[in-house]
C-alpha cells in the first residue's frame, strides 16, 4: 500500500464529495415527500453527478490503495449525519403542530391566535380522570420552536406531536390530508 500526499489528498477530496452527495441526496428525499418535483429533479442530478465522478475514482485507485475506501465509507457516514443537520436547519415544509394541555385553564390557544395562528382545540379526558386540552396548528416545520417555547411559557407541562401536511394554496391551514393511494379505495362512494 503506498501512503503518499496524492493518495491522502484524493481520499479527504473522495470524503468531502461523499458528504456533498449524500447531504444533496437526503434533501432530495425531503424534496420528493414534499413534493417538490423541480427541486428533487436537480438534486437528483446533482447527486448522481458527483457519486459518478466519486465512483471511478474510487474503482480506479482501490486496488492499489484500500484506504480509498474508508475515506469513501466515512464520507457517506458522515454525509448522512451533515444531510440530517441541514434539513434540521432547512426545515422545509409545513407541519401539523400537536400541543397537549393538561390545565383547562390554559392560555395557550389564546397566545397562538394573537401570534396569528388558526387554532383547533378538542377537549378530553386522560384515563378518564383528568381533563386534557388539544390544540391544532398548522404552521411552518422551523416555526415549531418558537411557539413551543411561547406554550411552554404559560403550561411547561405541555408536550407536541408533529406531522408533515401539504396545504392546499386555496385554504392556507388544512389540518386533514385526504386519503391517498390504496386508502382512498375505501372512501370512493
Amino acid at each position: 500500500m503506498n501512503m503518499d500526499a496524492n493518495i491522502i489528498f484524493t481520499g479527504i477530496a473522495i470524503f468531502f464529495a461523499r458528504i456533498l452527495d449524500v447531504s444533496i441526496g437526503t434533501i432530495r428525499i425531503i424534496s420528493i415527500v414534499n413534493g417538490r418535483i423541480i427541486t428533487a429533479f436537480i438534486l437528483g442530478f446533482l447527486e448522481v453527478s458527483i457519486w459518478l465522478v466519486v465512483i471511478s475514482k474510487v474503482l480506479q485507485e482501490i486496488n492499489g490503495n484500500p484506504v480509498i475506501g474508508i475515506f469513501y465509507a466515512l464520507g457517506y457516514a458522515s454525509g448522512n449525519v451533515a444531510g440530517i443537520l441541514l434539513e434540521k436547519q432547512l426545515s422545509f415544509g409545513n407541519t401539523l403542530l400537536r400541543i397537549i394541555c393538561f390545565d383547562p385553564s390554559s392560555d395557550i390557544a389564546n397566545k397562538m391566535r394573537g401570534m396569528g395562528y388558526r387554532v383547533l382545540e378538542f377537549r378530553g379526558s386522560d384515563s378518564g380522570e383528568s381533563h386534557v386540552t388539544e390544540l391544532e396548528i398548522v404552521c411552518k416545520k422551523k416555526e415549531v420552536p418558537k411557539i413551543m417555547k411561547k406554550a411552554r411559557e404559560i403550561e411547561p407541562e405541555a408536550y407536541y406531536v408533529t406531522e408533515s401536511v401539504d396545504v392546499n394554496k386555496r385554504q392556507r391551514f388544512a389540518t386533514l390530508q385526504p386519503a391517498t393511494g390504496w386508502r382512498a379505495l375505501f372512501k370512493k362512494k
